[in-house]
């Protein structure tokens, strides 16, 4: 398809910090089609500040659909209306010329404002810290058979790795949850060898510190696997329901 001139409207949400009140403000714009959603917001930004006024303040790292950072409400959707796609991933051509597109930060307590579409990540952080990892001691590498796991299990220990920690479960979910995220991470290491050592002290820890940040509770609606970017999917939330229930059992 040809690359044509496309002029938007995008409704965006302003808020100078986290204690200000916020409010959504229209701006126009004009980019192409074969322009990332990120990119045109590049192109308002220039504007902005071509004009005097203060730029849009929005999350972004990679452009690559690797980092997680570029989280924003879109339409309704968190990245956006494109599946299995973060928000650098989302081209204009996925909407009309003349649309009016609303875009928001993340809409979780565990989640605040920093300014504008930036929210505060760090509940994420928190939850890795707390046992999201495999400790060993120090020293060469083993060697690559020495704990040989069928590639089933291996697959699954991927697919679950794959995460990228973009919060979009938890803007998707009414409740707020993060049981997507945090299963993913159990997963992965639940899944292997290397990771049985810790596994009760994980599971424990890591569900204990998303309750102690103020997520909500999951209530298997199943949207944040409707719009994870990565399709992450729920059975990890049953694996990490039974890793926990294990955890408690040795109790």
């Amino acid at each position: 398809m040809a690359e044509k001139n496309i002029t938007v409207t995008l409704r965006v949400w302003r808020q100078a910090n986290p204690k200000a009140k916020g409010e959504f403000k229209n701006y126009q714009v004009t980019s192409t089609t074969d322009t990332s959603f990120l990119e045109t917001l590049d192109i308002l930004n220039e504007d902005l500040v071509a004009k005097g006024e203060e730029p849009i303040t929005f999350d972004h790292d990679c452009r690559e659909g690797i980092c997680g950072m570029c989280s924003l409400y879109i339409n309704g959707h968190p990245h956006g209306p494109a599946t299995k796609a973060t928000t650098c991933q989302l081209y204009m051509r996925r909407f009309k010329d003349g649309e009016t597109i609303t875009v928001e930060p993340w809409r979780s307590a565990a989640f605040p404002v920093i300014k504008d579409l930036m929210v505060d990540r760090n509940a994420f952080d928190k939850i890795q810290q707390a046992g999201g990892y495999v400790s060993f001691n120090c020293g060469g590498a083993q060697d690559a058979n020495a704990l040989p796991i069928a590639k089933e299990k291996a697959d699954l220990a991927m697919d679950a790795a794959t995460c990228v920690g973009c919060g979009a479960c938890v803007a998707a979910c009414k409740n707020g949850s993060a049981m997507l995220f945090v299963s993913a991470k159990v997963s992965q290491f639940a899944l292997l060898p290397q990771g049985q050592a810790e596994a009760a002290r994980r599971a424990k820890a890591m569900v204990a510190k998303m309750d102690e940040l103020g997520f909500g509770n999951c209530t298997n609606t199943r949207a944040c696997e409707a719009e994870c970017p990565k399709g992450i999917s729920i059975s990890n939330i049953a694996r990490l329901n039974r890793e926990f229930l294990k955890a408690k059992l040795k109790d």
